[in-house]
């Protein structure tokens, strides 16, 4: 029991262990494998319930672990991964097949009266079939009492310290907003961990104040049938973190409101593609033409400094455009490249090599015969 994870911790490693299963040799394909329902309603009503965000990251474990992993393991693999996730089920009561969605939200505030930077709060969400009270006993013994309680709102929150950060900030200020994390549960299967005031706000939210906006989910969810996406404002961050819309004492009116550089990408898969779809804000039809053609420029000059096969085939596939006041991205990968791709980068760099160089026929010794001098 020592050794048990924070719980939310370990709800937001369950991506990285399906990831990190996918990686090791695929040899048999499975190709019959049900296909399951995208985003719910009840997804959306509860990501609905969260503060705002500059930057948001949904992963959708059960669309993961129940049809990508089954197509590209081996039977082999494909059994462990099903131990692995029955142990956690028995022991924590954690399926990673039975989890709707893990979302990382970052936001950016106003600087304080003393004009310094503040550095980003960020939280990690999710949701599925478990029960979250039964997670945050599991996290209370596992932290072995270090957590504090602290009522807010008609929430619990659960805090703690982490020391070793704590004492860098003693010589890094920086660092001290990252000093404390706490857990809290939204619901009866919600779950949320990150730093405290974020967390405040989550439970703010949860009762009707300052909700994240309907324009913000729409961009991050636009596709429901997405195994990840990645949403965010980079240019209102930036404005924010440097107070060009005012301080915490001192607000100010923005000056213009703008979708300029606001970003989407999201991966999902048929079965026989993985496809890349993304889009940047540009505000108008004229600025996203001249966005679209300085980044297939880019794109291009990218793409010659790429010696491997497969990243150049990877680059070649890209496809921008632009479409109203956006820049569109898109890209339709076939699954067996990717596989093999892995399949390559996995392997131990001895292994690599002797691969590349079996692939490169040998240069014959070029042998030169010498003249004989003509006897005088």
């Amino acid at each position: 029991m020592k050794r048990t994870f924070p719980l939310l911790l370990t709800a937001a490693l369950l991506l990285a262990i399906a990831t990190a299963t996918m990686a090791q040799n695929p040899q048999s394909i499975v190709t019959s494998v049900p296909v399951t329902a995208p985003v719910t309603m009840q997804d959306r009503s509860v990501l609905a319930n969260l503060p705002e965000a500059d930057t948001l990251v949904f992963i959708n474990p059960r669309r993961i672990v129940n049809e990508v992993a089954p197509r590209v393991l081996s039977e082999k693999d494909l059994a462990g991964m099903q131990k692995t996730f029955a142990d956690m089920n028995q022991f924590a009561g954690v399926d990673p097949s039975k989890v709707d969605f893990i979302v990382m939200a970052v936001r950016f505030r106003k600087p304080t009266a003393d004009l310094k930077f503040v550095p980003p709060e960020f939280m990690a969400v999710t949701s599925g079939d478990f029960s979250s009270e039964s997670l945050m006993n599991l996290a209370r013994m596992a932290s072995e009492g270090k957590l504090r309680e602290e009522k807010y709102g008609s929430k619990t929150l659960s805090l703690m310290t982490i020391d070793s950060l704590a004492k860098e900030a003693e010589k890094n200020p920086f660092l001290k907003s990252f000093t404390e994390v706490g857990i809290v549960p939204l619901s009866a299967n919600s779950l949320a961990v990150g730093t405290p005031n974020y967390l405040r706000a989550a439970i703010d939210a949860a009762e009707g104040r300052g909700r994240i906006s309907v324009e913000t989910l729409n961009s991050l969810l636009r596709d429901p049938h997405v195994l990840a996406s990645v949403a965010g404002s980079p240019m209102e961050a930036f404005s924010t973190s440097f107070g060009i819309l005012g301080t915490e004492t001192n607000p100010r009116a923005p000056k213009c409101d703008s979708n300029l550089g606001n970003f989407y990408l999201a991966l999902t898969t048929d079965g026989t593609n993985f496809m890349l779809r993304g889009a940047m804000g540009a505000d108008n039809p004229d600025t996203a033409m001249i966005m679209n053609n300085l980044l297939s420029g880019f794109m291009r000059q990218a793409g010659s400094f790429i010696p491997n096969k497969t990243g150049q085939s990877v680059m070649s596939s890209l496809q921008l455009s632009a479409k109203d006041n956006e820049v569109v991205l898109s890209a339709d990968l076939p699954q067996q490249m990717v596989i093999d791709f892995i399949k390559t980068q996995m392997q131990p760099k001895k292994d690599r090599a002797a691969t590349s160089a079996a692939k490169t026929p040998e240069k014959k010794p070029v042998v030169r015969r010498k003249r004989r001098r003509s006897k005088q």
